[in-house]
Formats: structure tokens, C-alpha cells, sequence
């Protein structure tokens, strides 16, 4: 059993869409006005973003979307894309339960992990 598909909510649909874009190469295969865009990954996997104008979405504090990487590199990399892009992150990468990660929050709170198991 493979995990197709992910329907995530925000609070503001073309931040999302262009975040997921710009920053892990989602590329979009659909979009309802500003309401849902479709998005894949080079894998296949689909993340389907939600939105809705009169309702503000929250996660609960722990709730996060975790990415893996190949090298330690990669994670250097993203973190300067963050830096680029103006994204804050409370703390560099670093060695983080065997892997080195790099945690930082987005789209109106949502907390994104980068991580690379490969030391």
C-alpha cells in the first residue's frame, strides 16, 4: 500500500501553490479558481491544496510535513533557498535524532522538516 494522496488545507491557496512550487519543485496539474490546486512531485505523489476565503485553518502543534533528502548537501541547499526566499527558520540544519534536519514553519504556521539519514 502506497500513500497517493494529500488533501492540506490553507489559508491563502496562491502562497501555497507557489511555495510548494518554488521550493519542492511541485509542479501544478490543476487548479478550481482559488479554491483547490493540484499539485505532483516528480515521484507521482499528489498534494492537493484546499482553500477556503471564510475559514482560517490551523494544525495542532506537533503536526508537520516531513521531506527526505539524499545528502546533507541537499538539506544545506534547501536552507538556502529558505534564505533567498525570505522564509525565516528558528534554527540552521542540524544533527536531529540520527538525522540532520532542518525544521522551519510556513504558510501561516504549518512546521516543514528537511531531513537527510544519510551522515
Amino acid at each position: 500500500m502506497n500513500l497517493n494522496h494529500l488533501n492540506l488545507c490553507v489559508n491563502n491557496l496562491t502562497e501555497a501553490r507557489d511555495f510548494f512550487s518554488n521550493l519542492f519543485d511541485f509542479k501544478l496539474s490543476d487548479q478550481k479558481g482559488d479554491v483547490i490546486a493540484v499539485m505532483t512531485d516528480r515521484t507521482g505523489f499528489t498534494l492537493v491544496l484546499q482553500s477556503n476565503s471564510k475559514k482560517v485553518y490551523t494544525y495542532p502543534k506537533d503536526f508537520h510535513l516531513g521531506f527526505y533528502v539524499e545528502t546533507k548537501s541537499d538539506v544545506d541547499q534547501f536552507y538556502t533557498k529558505l534564505v533567498e526566499a525570505n522564509i525565516p527558520t528558528e534554527n540552521e540544519p542540524g544533527i536531529v535524532r540520527n538525522g540532520y534536519t532542518l525544521y522551519f514553519t510556513a504558510l501561516g504556521g504549518i512546521l516543514f522538516e528537511v531531513t537527510c539519514f544519510s551522515l
